[in-house]
């Protein structure tokens, strides 16, 4: 979501055995560098939809939302709120092939090699330590609609 100088994003970091699922975009600030799939949620979904749906788009691979692993708020320039949802993932399928004019190289990658990659994000770097440290995690629950806001998808993630 996008709405003048507020911005929504998700993120969705794929595991796979030891590897993380990762891409190098071609463009922004992170143009040639290693992040994870990411991008604006859409007007009609969830959070975890718009991470679920950035992971194909952007690679092709079919994954599940696990856990959140965190939010990444900052503000830009002094004026842009940009707000990211990152949630850990589970590998169902597919190999990774880059989304033509967005991405240019997408795969799954040893995590060890990332954390010393020196084409790693920060985020990426500050991020996956975590995942060596976590058991496991509990997916998001669904719960019955709340009347009162009138909401269509409800979940928590915990």
């Amino acid at each position: 979501m996008r709405e003048g100088k507020v911005w929504l994003g998700a993120c969705g970091i794929v595991i796979r055995g030891q590897e993380a699922l990762v891409v190098k975009k071609t463009y922004s600030g992170l143009k040639g560098q290693w992040s994870f799939p990411a991008g604006f949620v859409q007007e009609g979904e969830t959070v975890d939809e718009a991470a679920v749906r950035e992971v194909l788009e952007e690679t092709g691979v079919e994954a599940v939302v696990r856990q959140v692993a965190g939010i990444r708020s900052g503000v830009i320039r002094e004026s842009i709120s940009d707000n990211m949802v990152v949630f850990w993932m589970d590998y169902i399928g597919g190999e990774p092939r880059p989304q033509e004019g967005e991405i240019a190289e997408a795969r799954f990658m040893p995590i060890q090699e990332l954390l010393h990659d020196p084409l790693s994000s920060t985020y990426l770097k500050i991020i996956l330590p975590d995942y060596i440290k976590r058991e496991q995690g509990m997916a998001g629950q669904s719960f019955d609609i709340d009347p009162i806001f009138q909401y269509t998808s409800y979940k928590i993630f915990k």
